[in-house]
């Protein structure tokens, strides 16, 4: 099997490769259908309560923060997977039901975005977390990315059957077919092989969180990550806004294109998690690269003079979002230590999805009050001020040095690590290798 596809190669990590992405899918067309309802049905191409929709379902990533963390780390995960799994079933024929009685309202929808959200703050850091008793410490950056093309493959298909199914029978029913497709990821947790799992080492039961931030106090190219991934999932990352208003408000479009322009971004996307998936290992510079082509193709896109060259941009946008969140996420994964991983992941995502609450109903507001380009302005700035930051951080400890020289290019980068980055490095090595071993 081809370097890309390795992790395939495990049995348990075969099942649940399958079974996320049918459930993905399901999840996908909920979010589709979720936005059109509020945007179009329940208000009048009110942005700002998009926005708010968005930030429910993210908050509880931050609230939370004390406890999912940890309870990745101390409790069986197989077992936390199959009660998350099941409630967000549950939610989702819930508000299916509502929708289809012609019941629903806003206040409803916002309720359950925030069950979801509170559901979703402890399964993510589980599930993240799980991959590596998935498949052995050599498979883990190969199986990170093929999640992610898992995740950007059912963004492919469900945002355009979504649209389809929401133009013909409406959103209720949109809802009720994502309850039915978490059948497969339960089959999937059902049929692993628990005596297969990879063995890690679970934390001790005082402090358990403090250390995790301790831990991460402590590595710097980890906390340069983390400040990254805030502004880029705070004010860039709200793809749902920004579609969903440029579709309706500047394109004068259905909920089918909608859904079209989602796909749309997928196909990049899914290049992006491939291509990922290729990588042997992680690198900073790869990160701090895919933020400013964000950056620059969420401007492009901004100033698209009709939806076909939007569309086409988007293309470019979503290959370099996927590139940055999926080397961002091995990156953090692949340099943590395996006991330290759930809470270090859940501190990862509680940042980066945990911004959504602040910046989901910032971006709606300039969408509402300035116009839906200016919404993608702002996360066009968002991508270039991390690539900035990190720009600031290679400079200040690895040593990117500038000089001059009498050439047709005048400035050179030389590139380098200092001694202390070799250090921090092969101790993290050395540590991962320990922690396996012991396990």
């Amino acid at each position: 099997m081809s370097s890309m596809f390795s992790s395939l190669g495990v049995r348990n990590y075969r099942l649940w490769f399958a079974g996320a992405l049918v459930s993905n899918t399901g999840a996908w067309m909920q979010r589709i259908a979720q936005d059109w309802l509020v945007l179009t049905q329940l208000t009048d191409e009110d942005a700002t309560a998009v926005g708010i929709t968005v930030a429910l379902n993210f908050a509880p990533q931050l609230l939370l923060l004390p406890l999912t963390g940890v309870v990745a780390d101390r409790f069986d995960r197989r077992t936390i997977l199959f009660i998350t799994q099941i409630s967000m079933a549950a939610l989702g024929l819930g508000l299916g039901i509502l929708t289809l009685t012609g019941v629903v309202e806003l206040w409803m929808v916002f309720v359950f975005a925030g069950l979801l959200g509170l559901v979703s703050a402890f399964d993510a850091p589980v599930r993240q977390a799980f991959v590596s008793e998935l498949v052995p410490p050599a498979n883990l950056t190969n199986a990170v990315s093929l999640n992610s093309a898992a995740f950007n493959g059912a963004r492919l298909v469900g945002p355009a059957v979504a649209g389809l199914l929401v133009a013909a029978v409406g959103s209720g029913w949109v809802f009720v077919i994502n309850a039915a497709s978490f059948v497969g990821v339960l089959a999937a947790l059902a049929l692993l092989r628990t005596s297969e799992f990879q063995v890690f080492t679970r934390p001790k039961r005082t402090n358990a969180l403090r250390e995790g931030i301790r831990y991460v106090r402590r590595r710097p190219d980890i906390v340069l990550v983390l400040v990254m991934v805030f502004l880029m999932g705070t004010f860039g990352f709200n793809f749902s806004v920004f579609l969903a208003t440029m579709a309706r408000i500047e394109y004068d479009q259905d909920a089918s294109v909608f859904g079209i322009l989602s796909s749309v971004l997928a196909i990049g996307s899914l290049a992006g998690a491939l291509l990922a998936a290729r990588r042997e290992r992680p690198r900073l510079r790869t990160i701090a690269l895919a933020a400013v082509g964000f950056g620059l193709t969420l401007g492009g896109a901004a100033v698209a003079p009709n939806i076909y060259v939007f569309g086409a941009v988007l293309v470019l946008t979503g290959f370099c979002a996927l590139t940055m969140m999926t080397t961002a996420n091995a990156y953090v994964q692949t340099t943590t230590r395996p006991s330290m991983r759930g809470r270090v992941m859940a501190l990862y995502l509680a940042i980066f999805l945990g911004g959504t609450p602040l910046g989901a109903p910032v971006v709606g507001y300039v969408a509402d009050a300035l116009g839906p380009r200016w919404a993608l302005g702002v996360g066009m700035l968002a991508g270039l001020v991390a690539g900035a930051a990190a720009a600031l951080f290679f400079i200040r400890t690895r040593e990117v040095k500038v000089r001059f020289v009498r050439r047709r290019w005048p400035l050179t980068l030389q590139y380098g690590r200092t001694a202390a980055d070799r250090e921090l490095a092969t101790t993290e090595i050395a540590i991962v290798e320990a922690e396996t071993q012991r396990s």
